[in-house]
């Protein structure tokens, strides 16, 4: 018989979120702003070139813009169908210039800080394929117009806030793709180590177990016991009743064995109707308790036929025993309790004297 280790589950802590950056003093404190310090500072900077009260950079979200970062803009959000940003997002590659907002037939004003607005230039901010997908934005209260210095400075402001915006979508994709990475490989590692029908860990994952050092050390830290569960009469289950049937049993006893044991024990589907539980710092008798305990709870599942197991427990001590000595010990139990009339529960006693 193969070796029988244990491993404890050890579940890492994720690493801690990372403490957002402190907003830089450039921006007054009476400015409203949202998005991260490089959107806020380039609204900023649009104010300061061009000589504005208010400026925003508004992102499409749906049937609104979205204020992603602002200066001096009362509102977080405005309507597509009512905001002047609309305008700009029709006219990618030119900046939209309103010298009177007043003055312009069906254009509605825009309540700012200390009023509304006047003065209306706006920028499409596009994707890399080229759709517009936001506004880079300034207000002002008086009537007026930028210079070609101002234009300028606007429209490499919105190439910044575009590239901002390009790398931020780049790394939030990163993210998701690395989250769906990391989703498969727990997926793939749990099917490649725990049987499919029961949820329980497989042979190969037993095998893994006897490579882990920890596993090694948390087995040698101090005695354990071992069990060995065997379906009663399985064949003839699958036989009258089919392998549907069967299989509703396979997983209903396993999770009975799962609901017994505790987190640092581990259950493992040993063979077709066969399962082991190695039990760590756990006595004979508290061991053979929560074997009367699963087999009970198996003779409680309402199936159209009475469901038995029969279990062989025996103690294991690393100072000792060697686990292939305390495997075939409850492999024996197993024998004697199959012998015996099977649905019952076989406690070793053989007699082991101290080295």
């Amino acid at each position: 018989m193969h070796a029988i280790r244990l491993s404890r589950m050890f579940q890492r802590r994720p690493p801690g979120a990372v403490q957002p950056a402190a907003r830089r003093e450039a921006v007054p404190a009476s400015a409203a702003t949202r998005g991260d310090d490089a959107l806020a500072d380039i609204v900023r900077l649009a104010t300061l070139v061009c000589g504005t009260t208010a400026a925003a950079i508004a992102l499409v979200d749906g049937d609104r813009f979205r204020l992603e970062a602002r200066i001096g803009l009362v509102l977080e959000s405005v309507p597509r169908g009512t905001a002047l940003s609309v305008l700009a997002l029709r006219e990618p590659g030119t900046t939209v210039v309103i010298e009177d907002i007043a003055a312009r037939p069906g254009v509605k004003a825009v309540p700012i800080e200390g009023g509304m607005a006047r003065f209306y230039a706006g920028r499409a901010l596009c994707d890399t394929e080229g759709r517009p997908t936001g506004v880079i934005c300034v207000f002002d209260r008086a009537r007026r117009t930028l210079d070609r210095h101002q234009l300028e400075a606007l429209e490499i402001l919105a190439r910044q806030a575009q590239c901002m915006l390009e790398l931020d979508r780049n790394a939030r994709q990163q993210q998701r793709e690395l989250s769906e990475h990391r989703d498969l490989a727990r997926t793939l590692e749990h099917r490649a180590t725990h049987d499919t029908l029961t949820g329980l860990l497989n042979r190969d994952a037993l095998s893994q177990l006897r490579r882990n050092p920890e596993a090694l050390a948390r087995l040698d830290a101090g005695p354990y016991c071992l069990m060995l569960l065997d379906i009663d009469h399985f064949k003839q289950v699958n036989d009258r009743h089919g392998h549907l049937l069967g299989d509703t049993a396979l997983r209903q006893a396993a999770a009975a064995v799962a609901a017994a044991v505790r987190a640092d024990d581990v259950a493992v589907r040993f063979g077709g109707e066969e399962f082991l539980v190695v039990l760590p710092s756990t006595s004979l008798s508290n061991a053979a308790e929560i074997a009367e305990r699963i087999r009970q709870s198996v003779a409680a599942i309402p199936l159209p036929f009475r469901l038995t197991l029969s279990v062989g427990v025996a103690a294991g001590d690393p100072a000792r025993d060697q686990p292939e000595d305390v495997f075939e010990r409850a492999d024996q139990a197993l024998y004697r309790a199959k012998a015996g009339g099977r649905d019952r529960v076989v406690v070793d006693d053989t007699l082991r004297l101290s080295p």
